[in-house]
């Protein structure tokens, strides 16, 4: 981080924001651990994660509402599972959006099904703010407090424990997905008409 800090000065604060804006993973803590050892100041690294966490997921969310619903209505083939994803939505949604930031590929589209939803976007933008200041206060604090102890268990493959998380989150969709499959899809639509 001291190379970065040296040869890209405050354009690192950029990356930082990018980097949260595009996905979660490891920057966040190695920028606390940064902070820690004052090569960032520790103010700006939490609010640039927070920013990028928060805006991402915002342009994700309208990019879907904006122009997922007339995608998705012109290939019948996604029709059904769209109301049934809609269905999860209304039931999870909430736990959702604190959910999906942390397992490994899921923040990328993690606000996509949200925005193909009904729920409004003054609901999800209050759910998304509190997610991304958990998510921003959990990942730069604990780089920020145990930043030695994060980069030996970086440097010995902790990518497992994301795939782990992954796994638990799409075995907890399916399994939600299979509930609400039992039931009749015009139980749930509400609002967003897929067939």
């Amino acid at each position: 981080m001291s190379e970065l800090m040296q040869q890209y000065g405050a354009w690192v604060y950029v990356i930082l924001f990018l980097y949260c804006a595009l996905k979660s993973g490891s920057l966040p803590l190695l920028a606390g651990y940064a902070a820690q050892a004052q090569l960032l100041d520790l103010s700006l690294v939490l609010g640039v994660t927070f920013a990028g966490g928060y805006l991402g997921d915002e342009a994700r969310f309208l990019a879907a509402r904006r122009y997922g619903i007339a995608w998705v209505t012109r290939y019948p083939l996604f029709r059904k599972p769209m109301a049934i994803s809609n269905a999860l939505i209304q039931r999870y949604g909430k736990a959702y959006i604190f959910l999906y930031r942390y397992p490994k590929g899921m923040r990328t589209i993690g606000a996509l099904p949200v925005g193909l939803g009904t729920m409004s976007w003054p609901a999800f933008t209050l759910c998304n703010a509190a997610s991304a200041l958990v998510w921003t206060l959990c990942l730069v604090m604990v780089g920020f407090v145990f930043g030695r102890q994060v980069e030996q268990a970086a440097l010995a493959g902790w990518g497992f424990a994301s795939v782990i998380l992954l796994v638990v989150m799409v075995a907890g969709i399916a399994f939600a997905w299979w509930r609400i499959n039992r039931f009749p899809i015009s139980n749930y639509e509400d609002g967003r008409n897929f067939s």
